[in-house]
């Protein structure tokens, strides 16, 4: 859940040209206005190189982001808090730029604009913004601990006699879900429509259709019953909010509150894991406890934040930004995973850090994530629950032999297979 203001997509199946060369001439040369993807299967399974190469174009490089679709991406640090903090030239209004693509483009499903505080600037998006923030602030967070530790147990108790698991599939991926049903008051017999339907999203446009239609619909069905019969529940809170949001506002919040929180938390958890497991800085202390997945949480948002690339903007006039000239519309995205990566502490060290705060993994600015304290105490607690429970996980597939999910706005594994010994559940 790393931002209200994030979601996911994937063009696993889009064709994928072969990736063209950043070339080495500086920027304002000809080769240096060629777009380069960052959606193939060896971004994925690399980007680092690409973001480092991307930086001869100067702070703010050309990208193609799906076939055919072009954004300029900010790969600078200082840039990038330059445009999350600029609302006076930057919109998050993406229906200008949204009648340039097909109808049927994959990346609808996230940058598709909907009234919500993703795609809103100024009053409209405090309105929406403020409904989400104060429905958080409503999460106790010794209550919520208790609940993602409850909900580990249940699905570790699923694997945990058969001495190997997926911990994406099998985990990761299922814990948001489950919380999320105790949030907004989700029957859990709808738990695998709502997994299917975020994760659907990211297939193929009919895919991403069928699936955002699918998740729509069970959240407005729960909506108009508590629109009737209001529980104790956050959606509950959305329909009551003296902002007074309509049904399909609410359906919209709610919808992007966990398309956000998913993809993203789950991304978090796994790439967290995997850090743990491969790292020899950990070895010796991968069950410490706390402070051992903090730090591990901590430099994933550092090096390989669970959503890499987002954050779209569309400037309102022409501009010069950082050396570049951008026309008025344009899709700029921030790349969070290259910004980082300027500023981010050493990990090549023997000693392990704590306590760094200044990545963009949350975004910055009007826009930046109102739900980093339940995202961290989420994942540390997932962490905590699997590790105090399998005391000697270790990786069953060679980790340069993990596939990461092709696309340009997360940073994901496919699979995480374990091994460990059969316990009790």
């Amino acid at each position: 859940m790393t931002s209200t203001d994030a979601a996911v997509t994937s063009t696993d199946e889009a064709p994928v040209p072969d990736e063209a060369p950043v070339p080495d001439e500086a920027p304002g040369t000809a080769s240096a206005t060629r777009p380069i993807p960052i959606y193939g299967p060896a971004f994925a399974a690399d980007p680092q190189p690409v973001y480092d190469r991307l930086r001869r174009y100067g702070a703010v490089a050309p990208v193609e982001i799906a076939p055919g679709v072009e954004a300029l991406l900010v790969t600078d640090y200082q840039a990038a808090l330059d445009l999350l903090r600029d609302t006076d030239t930057f919109s998050k209004d993406s229906r200008a730029w949204q009648r340039t693509v097909s109808p049927t483009s994959p990346l609808l499903p996230v940058l598709g604009y909907r009234p919500t505080a993703f795609f809103s600037d100024g009053e409209i998006h405090a309105r929406y913004r403020q409904v989400i923030t104060d429905g958080l602030a409503l999460l106790e967070p010794h209550l919520l601990q208790r609940r993602v530790a409850e909900v580990a147990h249940r699905l570790i108790d699923a694997f945990a006699a058969t001495g190997s698991a997926d911990l994406i599939a099998e985990y990761a991926r299922q814990l948001p879900v489950f919380v999320f049903n105790t949030w907004f008051g989700v029957p859990e017999e709808h738990s695998a429509r709502l997994v299917a339907g975020i994760a659907g999203m990211m297939e193929s446009t009919e895919k991403a259709v069928a699936a955002y239609g699918d998740l729509v619909s069970v959240v407005t069905g729960m909506v108009a019953e508590r629109r009737e019969r209001p529980r104790h529940d956050l959606t509950s809170w959305f329909l009551t909010h003296p902002v007074g949001l309509d049904n399909d506002e609410v359906v919209r919040q709610i919808t992007l509150t966990m398309i956000a929180g998913h993809q993203p938390t789950t991304n978090l958890i796994g790439n967290a894991l995997l850090r743990l497991l491969t790292d020899a800085r950990y070895a010796g202390s991968l069950f410490g406890g706390a402070v051992t997945a903090y730090q591990a949480i901590d430099e994933v948002l550092w090096h390989e934040p669970p959503m890499a690339n987002l954050s779209a903007h569309y400037p309102r006039y022409d501009i010069t930004f950082h050396g570049r000239e951008i026309a008025a519309g344009s899709l700029v995205l921030v790349s969070y995973a290259a910004a980082n990566s300027q500023a981010a502490p050493p990990t090549d060290g023997a000693e392990l850090r704590s306590g760094e705060s200044a990545h963009l993994a949350w975004a910055a600015g009007p826009h930046a994530c109102p739900a980093r304290d339940p995202a961290l105490l989420i994942a540390i607690t997932a962490i905590e629950q699997l590790t105090s429970r399998l005391s000697d996980l270790e990786l069953s597939t060679p980790a340069e032999e993990l596939l990461w999910r092709p696309g340009p706005f997360h940073r994901a594994l496919v699979h995480l297979p374990v091994r460990f010994h059969p316990a009790g559940g």
